[in-house]
């Protein structure tokens, strides 16, 4: 494999090394990551913490449950997906993350990791080294401010979830979760009504707490109601509005 370049099973080029030392404040997603509302200075301080950019191949974790916390990862592109093993066995998907999103912020509270986090395709991440961090938003405000809100979103996105599994119908989990990827891909600057699902519809069932069985069914039957085209891994969302309103 050539260092210019990591390339998929076709020999296909798929992303180069080259892409990958923009800096913070170069970041086209610098205003949804941990640069956000930095001044240049500041940029420059964080530029130096961040430890590398890294390849994270699909399947490959960037850690486990149980290990310690020493980096958080700050998503380029791609998508990673975070799940916890269950005391019977089962598999709980707890989340999916998108660029600009950050990892790794479970672990602040025990300073170990609740949770694996799996790349669902070739993805990019930066690492950031978390006690150099720590440091550093002690002396700059608006990076401590940044660090609370990414935790105050994480607090959020567990609360949504127990909320979804606990609460919801089948079918507005289901609708409720791609409603929610359209406004995150809305804030990434991609079209709110063409996604991809990065992951399987096991991980899918999985994270909503449905059979995979269910999770076909409902994608079949909001076909049939209009809502939504399927065609592989992408959904069109072919009524937002409607979608909304179903889930109040």
């Amino acid at each position: 494999m050539s260092d210019a370049s990591i390339s998929n099973k076709r020999g296909a080029a798929v992303i180069s090394f080259a892409s990958i030392k923009a800096a913070c404040k170069d970041c086209s997603l610098r205003e949804l990551c941990l640069p956000r509302g930095l001044d240049d200075r500041e940029l420059m301080a964080l530029d130096q913490t961040v430890k590398r950019r890294r390849i994270v191949r699909k399947g490959e974790h960037l850690y486990r449950m149980g290990d310690p916390l020493q980096l958080l990862y700050a998503i380029r592109s791609g998508a990673m997906k975070t799940s916890e093993l269950l005391g019977d066995g089962r598999i709980q998907v707890t989340g999916f993350q998108l660029p600009g999103e950050i990892l790794g912020i479970d672990a602040i509270d025990g300073d170990r990791h609740r949770c694996n986090a799996e790349a669902l395709e070739i993805s990019e991440v930066c690492e950031i080294p978390w006690v150099k961090l720590e440091e550093l938003a002690q002396r700059i405000g608006g990076l401590q401010h940044q660090l609370l809100r990414l935790m105050s979103g994480e607090i959020g996105r567990e609360g949504q979830l127990l909320l979804m599994i606990g609460k919801m119908s089948a079918d507005e989990r289901l609708l409720a979760c791609l409603y929610n990827f359209s406004q995150r891909q809305t804030r990434l600057g991609l079209s709110p009504t063409d996604i991809k699902l990065h992951m399987s519809r096991q991980d899918l069932g999985d994270y909503l707490g449905l059979a995979l069985e269910t999770v076909s069914r409902l994608f079949s039957r909001f076909q049939e109601e209009g809502l939504l085209t399927v065609r592989g891994k992408y959904v069109h969302l072919t009524n937002l509005e409607t979608i909304h309103t179903r889930l109040g």
